[in-house]
């Protein structure tokens, strides 16, 4: 498990990331992160089945994620 100011600075980025998705009535859990750096999440609500949550992982969570902690290497959502 890395350290906790790894998990620490992941949930801050989640958290400005967050408005956007209860905006549509979604949201985003983080489940784990990897000892090698690779972020676990899960997308709940109207994320986990919206056509365009791929999209959302990729171009908005992931990239919020890795732009404010380079050190996370990528982001896999558990619903797929």
């Amino acid at each position: 498990m890395p350290n906790n100011n790894i998990r620490l600075k992941v949930e801050e980025a989640l958290n400005s990331i967050r408005p956007y998705l209860e905006a549509d009535g979604g949201n985003v859990e983080l489940i784990d992160i990897s000892a090698d750096n690779v972020v676990h999440v899960e997308l709940i609500g109207a994320c986990k089945t919206c056509s365009m949550s791929m999209m959302t992982m990729k171009a908005g969570i992931e990239e919020t994620i890795k732009r404010s902690v380079p050190e996370i290497k990528s982001v896999i959502s558990v619903n797929n």
